[in-house]
């Protein structure tokens, strides 16, 4: 059996012989099957896993919670707002990221305080 070295080697070899279509084929063919293997990869780690969490009797929810891993971070989650424009409910911010011009405005064209901004229970 080749090596991964060799297998390498044969597929850039066959690679420079293809036309742009077939190359274009060759790599949906790649890609097809690294999507296969990823899912399998997937499927093992999560049987091994279960394994695990069997083994010192619990459930895989106790150890990695549902929706964990899946992106990291916050983004695309929906923060709460923590301020809203004292005469327009519908302007809301969440206190993340820049200063909406209204709370800008608010701070330092008018001197008030944002905290009289500050939604209650927020």
């Amino acid at each position: 059996m080749a090596t991964a070295e060799e297998s390498l080697e044969q597929i850039r070899q066959v690679a420079e012989q293809l036309d742009f279509v077939d190359l274009q084929k060759a790599s949906r063919v790649i890609e097809k099957e690294q999507k296969r293997r990823e899912k399998e990869a997937k499927k093992q780690a999560q049987q091994e896993m279960k394994q695990v969490a069997q083994k010192y009797g619990l459930d895989i929810e106790e150890i990695v919670p549902s929706g964990a891993g899946k992106g990291g971070g916050t983004k695309g989650n929906k923060v709460p707002p923590k301020f809203r424009h004292p005469e327009d409910p519908s302007k809301t911010w969440t206190g993340r990221g820049r200063k909406p011009k209204w709370v800008v405005h608010w701070v330092e064209e008018l001197g008030r305080d944002i905290e009289e901004l500050r939604i209650p229970d927020a």
